[in-house]
């Protein structure tokens, strides 16, 4: 980049240096922007007490100024060093006679080209210096030419036409705009990006200036963009893989030959990759030959999950007590195109097995699965065995999981008083099922901005003892948002609801009804207690529920961001009518710990209507 000041010899800007644009990147946002303060109050910075021998140093300027000033003017810089009283005063009168010409070259990047600084010197013990800067206007932009050329240009498409529109749009040095070295690099930056972006990935500029003229603060722009040539998809290359198949890594690109290559359509393939599971590492990238741009060639560079691995894993949560649990998975079973995964969970409450076999997506995403579940879980209140086959298909697209499925349950439910099983009720269920999720988070593992919603609906039949054969219809549909609120401040919100459809005779298993209370739920309740109960007092699944939370957080300290205090309000209740379903209250304070695992939360939580204290803690840590 070059520029020329009418009236004098061109020359290069002093911000085109290497150690200038280094500075220009460290300075403080709000001096980044280069707009002037409307009516700038001048306020004055001074220094520490120090020793009689440091002069003291009063910057008069608007306060974006003066504190860039304070940060990068040498003579600031020597006033606030811890040894500045064994500099001579012939360094002094130095520092302060090349004051003034440093101040100008600082504030032009800012677009302040004619700054007037006056300096005064009052002597004394210890002496004084004083600058006044008045920056004078911003440089306005009084001419700006932008221009395309290339490939984009010689189009039809409607593309390409929307295409130029939108850079034409997104160019900010328009006539009239105040001029900053921050605003011209990122004009020209964007401008870049959105062209890779759309295909164009050879994308550079032609030519670029911007002449100042110091004596009217007015700048004149021209900058002209090549886009090369437009880059479509040719031969996909593969490296990386030693266990599973090339042609299936292909498949998931889901573009044709010819595919116009955005950025878009390569992150899409790239996620798609990453979410079959089979990859710990992956990367897809085109080459940016415009030789070849007509047929370019996609690299795709993986490297391969192991073919089977185990994960041991020890938790504790306020719901189920203890537990130990062991994954293993095999990414290829039989030597073909199957993942197998089984987990088991052994805890004081609650012992399961969960099981499935899988393919590995296909080009459009696509799984089959076949799989089993076995779950024993003791409350205070009653024991409930189930056991379920299923076999469905679950499709990933991003920001999205579907899964459709049927499903076989059956299920034996008992009360329990003190250590007696009794009154057990034995239910069968068929059921056809829809699960939709919709994520949209920051982090998968510590949100802390972006939502996530679930959508569950199903209808089946059911019998067994103590029940009508008939029909029945579920829905469920939870919710929950995460907002950073300035400051170091967090909320959480969540709230859900289910019903249950059929006949007043028909009852269908636990597993398709609906309890509340415990950690995810109500806090300052126990775990799944919120909810109706049978004649012999025990508690039961109900036939609607619903639920809501709302949590802030904030670290303790600066020094410990991983370590949050919380604050929260939870309410909610599971019955069999609408009129039971008066909500239960627990609130209170709590301690949230974001290992790199995941997190770890410690809550002590009021329960309303029991008037009692809870503790709730939920960690989990894998091998």
């Amino acid at each position: 980049m070059t520029s020329r000041r009418r009236g004098g010899p061109a020359q290069a800007w002093p911000w085109a240096a290497s150690g200038w644009l280094t500075l220009v990147a460290a300075w403080p946002a709000q001096a980044q922007d280069g707009a002037a303060p409307a009516a700038p109050l001048p306020t004055e910075a001074i220094s520490a007490p120090r020793p009689a021998s440091v002069p003291q140093l009063h910057i008069v300027a608007p306060d974006g100024v003066r504190q860039l000033l304070e940060r990068y003017l040498d003579l600031a810089r020597a006033v606030a060093l811890p040894d500045a009283a064994s500099v001579g005063e012939t360094e002094w009168s130095r520092l302060v006679a090349a004051a003034p010409a440093q101040i100008k070259t600082i504030l032009q990047p800012l677009g302040y080209f004619n700054p007037q600084v006056a300096v005064a010197r009052t002597p004394g013990t210890p002496p004084q210096v004083r600058l006044s800067v008045d920056t004078g206007p911003q440089a306005k932009v009084a001419r700006s030419n932008f221009e395309i050329e290339g490939d984009l240009v010689d189009q039809t498409r409607a593309e390409a036409q929307a295409l130029r529109e939108s850079l034409q749009a997104l160019w900010p040095l328009h006539v009239g705009a105040g001029f900053t070295n921050a605003l011209w690099a990122d004009a020209k930056g964007s401008v870049l990006a959105k062209l890779r972006a759309e295909g164009y990935a050879s994308a550079s500029w032609a030519g670029t200036s911007a002449e100042v003229d110091a004596g009217t603060q007015s700048v004149r722009v021209f900058a002209v963009v090549d886009s090369g040539p437009l880059y479509r998809a040719g031969e996909i290359e593969v490296e990386g893989l030693q266990i599973q198949d090339a042609e299936r890594v292909k498949a998931l690109a889901r573009f044709n030959p010819q595919t116009t290559l955005t950025e878009a359509a390569l992150l899409d393939y790239q996620d798609r990759l990453i979410k079959t599971g089979l990859f710990d590492q992956v990367s897809v990238s085109l080459e940016p030959n415009p030789a070849t741009a007509s047929a370019a060639k996609v690299l795709v560079q993986l490297r391969e999950a192991p073919r089977q691995a185990a994960t041991v894993g020890l938790g504790y949560s306020a719901n189920t007590g203890p537990r130990t649990s062991l994954e293993h998975v095999n990414r290829r079973l039989f030597d073909r195109a199957y993942t197998a995964r089984n987990k088991f969970v052994l805890g004081r409450d609650e012992q399961s097995w969960n099981g499935e076999i899988s393919t590995h997506p296909n080009a459009d995403a696509q799984r089959y699965i076949v799989g089993g579940t076995l779950d024993r879980l003791l409350t205070s209140s009653d024991l409930v065995l189930s056991q379920r086959a299923r076999l469905g298909r679950s499709t990933e697209a991003r920001g999205l999981e579907k899964l459709v499925f049927v499903e076989t349950e059956r299920a034996r439910e008992c009360g329990r008083a003190a250590t007696v099983v009794q009154a057990c009720t034995d239910l069968l269920a068929t059921s056809a099922n829809l699960h939709l999720t919709w994520r949209d988070l920051d982090s998968a593992v510590l949100p802390t901005r972006g939502y996530t919603l679930q959508w569950q609906g199903g209808a089946g039949l059911a019998s067994g003892s103590g029940t009508q054969r008939g029909g029945f219809g579920r829905l469920y549909a939870r919710a929950t948002g995460y907002l950073p609120l300035g400051q170091s401040w967090y909320s959480q919100a969540r709230l859900e609801g289910g019903r249950v459809l059929s006949a007043g005779d028909v009852n269908v298993p636990d597993s398709q009804r609906f309890r509340a209370g415990g950690d995810d739920s109500v806090r300052g309740y126990p775990y799944r207690t919120l909810a109706p109960l049978k004649a012999d007092g025990s508690v039961t699944g109900g036939r609607m529920e619903w639920t809501a939370s709302v949590e802030i957080a904030h670290p303790f300290t600066a020094n410990l961001p991983s370590v949050w205090w919380a604050a929260f309000i939870d309410a909610g209740r599971a019955a069999n009518t609408v009129q039971d379903l008066s909500p239960a209250l627990g609130y209170g304070l709590g301690v949230r710990w974001r290992s790199p695992v995941g997190p770890l939360r410690v809550d002590l939580a009021y329960g309303q209507e029991l008037h009692k204290v809870r503790l709730h803690l939920s960690v989990g840590i894998a091998f």
